[in-house]
């Protein structure tokens, strides 16, 4: 039963850090992306690739954990996961991280909101599932990630902007010549 656990803690933190990663890989893809003002067939497909691998950490965090909660009940463990703070927010995280998704995919909330949302959201599954979140209140954790969204809003938006504004520029010197 041992090494069953130990399958599905490296399972649940592969697909927490896959997602982690994709994430990444898409910001800057996007940007790559629009660096010339428009998206094209290759680029579409480079970022439905990321979707699918986004999918893919989630399906496997989520397969993962309920495997772990299933062997806790069965072994009747003393501290089931739903009497625990890490568990609610991973569940938390999860539910944020498919609702952001939908809203983004549906255009119900704004590209720069969605993705800082998905950045935060995916990095700190990453780091629950790795054990190295630090111990919190679900209170204080809720407020730490609204903090770290906040933050990584601005990062990805300076960043964008700054991107963009030097391509447009670059654009527009050589429309001059």
């Amino acid at each position: 039963m041992g090494a069953l656990i130990s399958l599905l803690v490296f399972c649940q933190a592969l697909g927490a850090l896959a997602g982690a990663f994709a994430v990444v890989w898409g910001e800057l893809a996007y940007v790559r992306a629009v660096r010339d003002g428009t998206i094209d067939a290759a680029e579409r497909a480079h970022l439905r690739v990321i979707a699918k691998g986004l999918r893919w950490g989630m399906l496997l965090l989520l397969l993962s954990s309920l495997g772990l909660i299933i062997i806790d009940y069965v072994l009747r463990s003393p501290l089931q996961p739903a009497l625990s703070t890490s568990y609610w927010m991973l569940i938390t995280l999860v539910f944020l991280i498919i609702g952001a998704s939908w809203a983004l995919s549906r255009r119900r909330v704004s590209f720069s909101l969605g993705s800082a949302f998905l950045f935060a959201g995916w990095w700190f599954l990453a780091y629950l599932t790795l054990g190295w979140m630090p111990p919190l209140s679900f209170a204080a954790a809720v407020a730490f990630f609204v903090v770290a969204a906040a933050l990584f809003y601005a990062i990805l938006q300076s960043a964008r902007y700054f991107t963009l504004h030097t391509t447009m520029h670059r654009h527009l010197a050589q429309r001059v010549k």
